[in-house]
C-alpha cells in the first residue's frame, strides 16, 4: 500500500493497525513503509491518556492532544507547541539528547501509541525513513514553536486564545 493511499484513505489504517479503530490513526506511523511499520508494530502499545497526565515516554498520539510546555526560572509555565495525530512526542531522542528542558501534558484525553525509547532510538540509528520523517516533522514543530513565541510576545490575549483554539480544532478526535 502506498504512503499516499494511507494518508488519503482512512480505511487503510485497519490494514496497517488492525487493533486500532480507523478514526484513531497517527499520520507519521501511517506514512511509513510496510517494512518500517512491521519493525515498530510489535513494540507499539495503544494506551489511553487522561487529561492532565504528564507525558514521559515516546508517544504517537491518535486522538489525544498533548501540550509541550516550558517552565521558566520563576516557575511560570508557557505552552510552546501542541501535538496531535499528526506528530510524535519525545523527539528529543532524535536530536541526540536524553533529557529535555520542556515538559508535556495531555491537553485533551485520548489514545496514543507508546513506543519504548530504546526502540525509537534503534530505528533512528538505522538512518532510514523514520528518521527522515521525524526530521521533517521536527522542522514543522520548530516552526510552530517560533510562531507561538511571536504570538505570545506580540498578540493580545484574545488573539493568543484564538490561535490556541485553532490549533486544538486542527486536531479533532474524529479525523
Amino acid at each position: 500500500m502506498s504512503h499516499a493511499a494511507l494518508l488519503l484513505d482512512p480505511g487503510a489504517y485497519e490494514s496497517v493497525f488492525p487493533h486500532m479503530p480507523t478514526s484513531q490513526g497517527n499520520r507519521l506511523l501511517a506514512a511509513l513503509s510496510d517494512d518500517a511499520r512491521s519493525r515498530l508494530a510489535p513494540h507499539l502499545e495503544l494506551v489511553k491518556l487522561q487529561l492532565g497526565d504528564a507525558v514521559r515516554h515516546v508517544y504517537f498520539p491518535t486522538d489525544a492532544i498533548i501540550s509541550l510546555l516550558s517552565t521558566m526560572e520563576n516557575d511560570a509555565i508557557a505552552e510552546i507547541s501542541v501535538v496531535g495525530y499528526e506528530g510524535v512526542v519525545g523527539i528529543v531522542l532524535n536530536l541526540g539528547g536524553e533529557t529535555t528542558p520542556t515538559g508535556a501534558v495531555v491537553q485533551s484525553a485520548g489514545c496514543a501509541y507508546r513506543l519504548p525509547r530504546q526502540w525509537l532510538k534503534a530505528e533512528l540509528n538505522r538512518h532510514g525513513e523514520l528518521q527522515a520523517l521525524i526530521l521533517r516533522y521536527t522542522q514543522c514543530l520548530i516552526a510552530q514553536m517560533a510562531q507561538t513565541a511571536v504570538c505570545n510576545r506580540h498578540h493580545t490575549v484574545e488573539q493568543q486564545f484564538s490561535r490556541w483554539l485553532l490549533l486544538s480544532l486542527d486536531r479533532p478526535a474524529e479525523q
